[in-house]
This record gives C-alpha cells, sequence and structure tokens, in this order.
C-alpha cells in the first residue's frame, strides 16, 4: 500500500488497511458464504488476476454486471486493486440501457456474476463470467501477485449513470479522494469498526451501496447482504443476522408496515438506522423508531454527485421533540464539515427557499461528457453583490464552481428541510402548488398509509393534480378529497384518487412517478 494520509486514501487502501488489521474478521456475508477478510481479499486477487488474463493488461474500465453474489462483491475490490474505475451496470436492467452505459463509459470488458442474464453476451464489449460453483470457490487456492496499477487520489474509483434529460444515461464520475473525504466523517460518526454488523440493502448501481461496502470494509466491520426475499421483511433480517448499523430507502418502512411487519421494540439490538433516497415521513420514522427504541435514527441526503450523502440530521430521542415541518417529512439537516452549501432563489441571490447549490471536498470533478457540465453549475462569489450566473462550459469547470442539485430547500430552526425537486413545484391555475405539502395532508388521514401527487395533463391539456394513495383498509375517496379541501386552498385538492395495494418501486427502491403517471394516463414509459 502507498504511503498516503487517511484523507487522500483509495478505496482499495481502505479495504487493504482492514485486511492487515482485522484478517480474521468476518468481512461479507451473501447467499450462504462467509468470507473473512483475509478470504475476502484473496478472492479479489484471484479475480483481478482473471480480469487481467481476459484483457490481456490491466484494464482501465470495467462494467460490474453482478449482485448480491461474492463474485459482486469480491469483483468489486478486485477492479479496485487493479487501479480500474468500476462501472455498476443492473442485471435487471434492458440490454439497450447496460449497452448505452457500455459505450458512454468506454468500458474495456463486463465481468459478470453466473445469474447475468444470457443477453449481456451481446453487449458491445467482451464479457468475463465468473461461476463459482463451476470454478471452485474464489477465495480457494493460492494468491497471485498484484497486477495493475496503484491508483492515485484524484483517478475514478466509480461511474454511476443516472437518468439524463436528453434520454441517455448521464455518467457521473466520483474520484478517490471525494470518497475518502466521505469516509473520513461517515465511519466515525456511526462508530463503525470490528463487531458491527452493516446491512447491504441497495444495488451497486445505487450510490449508497458505497457506503455500505466501504463504511464497513474501511472500519474492519462486515457487510451483511439481505436476500430480495429478507427486504420483505426486515426485522426478521435484522434479527436473525445480528444487524447492528441499517441504511435504507424510507420505502422499505412501508413495505414492511404494510405487511404488519413492524411491531414495536421488535428490534432491540439495532444501534444505528440511516434512511437516504427519498423523502423520510415523520410518520414512518415513528413507526421504525418504536421498532428499534435503541436505535440512533438519522435521515441523510445527497445528490450522486455529492458522493452518496452529504446532509445529516439527527433525530431527537423521543418524538415530542422532533421539529414537524409543514411538508409532514423528516430534515435533511446539515451538510458534513468542510462542505458549503447556498440556497438560492430565481434571480440567483441567497435566498430563505430555493434551489441548494453545493461544493466541497465531496463534490465529483463534472459529468463524463463535459457537455452535460452546462447548466448545472453556478459561478458565484458569497462576499459579492452579483448573482449567481450558470456555467456555460466556455471556461474550465472548477472546484470554485457551485453544483446545483435540482432540489428545493428551505430552512427550519437552522436545519435543512427538503421540499422536493424544482420541477416538483408547479402552477395550477396561477398558483404555486408544491405536491409535497398535499401529499403530507393524504398521509395525515385514516387509513392512508402512503401517498404521492402528480401533475397529469388532462383530456383538455390543462394540468391537473392527480393523486394515488396506499390503504390499510377499504377506502372511500369521495370523504377523503373533502377532507383534504377542509385543509387546503380548491386548488390544490386532487381531481380524483386512485387506491393501490403498493406503490410502483424503481430499481433504485425510489417511488416511480413516471410508471404511475402512465398507469393514470395510459402511456408507456
Amino acid at each position: 500500500m502507498k504511503g498516503t494520509s487517511t484523507d487522500d486514501r483509495t478505496l482499495h487502501e481502505w479495504f487493504a488497511a482492514s485486511v492487515a488489521a482485522h484478517g480474521d474478521q468476518p468481512a461479507l456475508e451473501v447467499a450462504g458464504e462467509r468470507l473473512t477478510y483475509a478470504e475476502l481479499d484473496a478472492a479479489a486477487a484471484r479475480l483481478a488476476a482473471r480480469v487481467v488474463t481476459s484483457h490481456g493488461a490491466p484494464p482501465a474500465r470495467v462494467g460490474l454486471l453482478a449482485a448480491r453474489s461474492v463474485t459482486a462483491y469480491a469483483g468489486y475490490l478486485a477492479l479496485q486493486r487493479l487501479g480500474a474505475t468500476v462501472v455498476p451496470l443492473g442485471p435487471s436492467f434492458p440490454l439497450a440501457r447496460n449497452a448505452a452505459v457500455a459505450e458512454g463509459a468506454a468500458l474495456d470488458l463486463v465481468l459478470a456474476d453466473a445469474k447475468a442474464p444470457a443477453e449481456a453476451d451481446a453487449l458491445p464489449v467482451p464479457v468475463l463470467r465468473v461461476d463459482a460453483s463451476a470454478d471452485g470457490p474464489p477465495w480457494a487456492g493460492p494468491v497471485p501477485a498484484p497486477q495493475g496499477r496503484a491508483a492515485g487520489p484524484d483517478d475514478l474509483a466509480y461511474i454511476l449513470f443516472t437518468s439524463g434529460s436528453t434520454g441517455r444515461p448521464k455518467g457521473v464520475p466520483v474520484a478517490h479522494r471525494n470518497v475518502a473525504a466521505y469516509l473520513g466523517h461517515v465511519i466515525p460518526r456511526y462508530q463503525l469498526g470490528p463487531g458491527a454488523r452493516v446491512s447491504q440493502t441497495f444495488d451497486l448501481t445505487f450510490d449508497p451501496s458505497v457506503y455500505d461496502m466501504f463504511a464497513a470494509w474501511g472500519s474492519g466491520a462486515a457487510l451483511v447482504v439481505p436476500s430480495a426475499a429478507d427486504l420483505m421483511s426486515p426485522v426478521r433480517f435484522v434479527n436473525r443476522t445480528g444487524i447492528t448499523h441499517w441504511n435504507s430507502v424510507p420505502s422499505v418502512i412501508s413495505i414492511a408496515r404494510r405487511l404488519r411487519g413492524l411491531a414495536a421494540d421488535s428490534m432491540p439490538s439495532l444501534r444505528w438506522s440511516l434512511f437516504c433516497g427519498e423523502a423520510l415521513t415523520l410518520d414512518n420514522a415513528g413507526a421504525w423508531r418504536a421498532a428499534a427504541p435503541d436505535s440512533v435514527l438519522e435521515n441523510i441526503y445527497g445528490p450522486t454527485e455529492m458522493t452518496v450523502t452529504w446532509t445529516e440530521f439527527r433525530l431527537p430521542r423521543y418524538p415530542s421533540d422532533w421539529p414537524a415541518p409543514a411538508n409532514g417529512t423528516v430534515p435533511i439537516g446539515r451538510p458534513y464539515p468542510d462542505q458549503e452549501h447556498l440556497v438560492l432563489g430565481e434571480d440567483g441571490r441567497p435566498a430563505e427557499d430555493g434551489e441548494l447549490c453545493v461544493r466541497g471536498t465531496q463534490r465529483f470533478p463534472g459529468y463524463l461528457d463535459p457537455a452535460e457540465n452546462a447548466g448545472r453549475f453556478y459561478a458565484y462569489d458569497p462576499a459579492g453583490d452579483a448573482p449567481a450566473t450558470a456555467y456555460d462550459g466556455t471556461e474550465p469547470l472548477t472546484d470554485r464552481h457551485w453544483y446545483r442539485t435540482g432540489d428545493r430547500v428551505t430552512r427550519l430552526d437552522g436545519e435543512l428541510v427538503h421540499l422536493g425537486r424544482i420541477d416538483h413545484q408547479l402552477k395550477i391555475r396561477g398558483y404555486r402548488v408544491e405536491l409535497g405539502e398535499i401529499e403530507s395532508v393524504l398521509r395525515q388521514r385514516p387509513g392512508v398509509t402512503e401517498a404521492v401527487v402528480l401533475a397529469v395533463q388532462g383530456p383538455d391539456g390543462e394540468l391537473g393534480l392527480e393523486a394515488v394513495v396506499c390503504a390499510d383498509a377499504p377506502l372511500d375517496t369521495e370523504p377523503l378529497l373533502a377532507a383534504v379541501g377542509e385543509r387546503l386552498p380548491r386548488y390544490m385538492v386532487p381531481r380524483g384518487v386512485a387506491v393501490r395495494d403498493e406503490l410502483p418501486l424503481n430499481a433504485n427502491g425510489k417511488v416511480d412517478r413516471a410508471a404511475l403517471t402512465a398507469s393514470l394516463t395510459g402511456a408507456t414509459v
């Protein structure tokens, strides 16, 4: 391991330090397999050698088409060991999506596990399949000599692809330096180390998986991977596997409540509970707190571009002390140390309610396609009088530029409160409408467990509001809308309410608003 400061360690160096200090401690539990740090390191070394043999040389960028398997996690470490950039692909994604990512990232090859779909062989780059059951356990046998090159702090650790406004996936590269700044904060904050057992609920295409893996492996903790069935019953999974640190999207709470699987005091041993990826309602937070009364409960927020999560709000121990934002969600809190933020109004000047703009050591270096940077950053001097100006791509992008998150926030007692996306604020008949406020009122009605409000274009071409709710008993929608009308102005009352057993989720576990809109309009997504 090359000599760098803690703040400059690469992902491989974070893991290698734990191997050296905690080699006989558990590192990974997945699909019935349990590997120590020494065994996982050996597995990564052997997979790295296979990748080099397959490609003919150490690769620069490698797609990882694997999920919830030894190959997935040892493969991620193998590529870091080689100094390569990892580009996760989705095993459940359409071939066209994965192919677009492979081309956009200029992959050298794809490393796939045995569960990868057969159509993956049609990707535009070579595919190396690894089947542990056929090839033998990757952690058994001699360990090959190190290969590849040592990555540096400014090299790219991974590239994730998000939905782009152009219809093409947009590549978000994150440097080792960005992740090191992040890990340097979260590992001590959540008291991670040997003996801790960390859940891994996120797919590798979703950046909170980086926290799960490297907050665990950077501290000597064990990473414990649930099956898809386990995610439907988090209480059973936590208690069966002894999870101490939970991290998931809030939708997991909704699913568990709907299935009557979140009883009070049902997770007495859980110590830490983190939620991110979408709004955490106060109601869902209260249900989780009741189930895990001795767990520290924290709401965390961050766009992919700011390296996993970037703000934190720790709920007080007693719900009677919790804040009560108007939209019924838990605040996202305050930025991590050494990070900066601005709240800018439509005029590009500081405001109490506006777009969150951010910069700091966790900010990514800019999109993989530099053309995507235009309009997504601001130049702004907090000490000056001039308003912010949008970055147009004609000058170099620097660390001084502010990334525009596209998220609306306000402040409550010094804490940031997430109000939704800029594009979720709209005007109905000339009135400004915040969808989150309507959703909060719906969730407060008896029997309603989840609520989403959508702006849908009607046959007359006019934009109108439609609600979709989940309920724990048969629900009469007319009294529901009448009750909403008692709390909100007429222009904020949805035209109709659709009742569903569950809300569709996208690959990242977030509510799929596009699918819901399509289901109401008969369109396709």
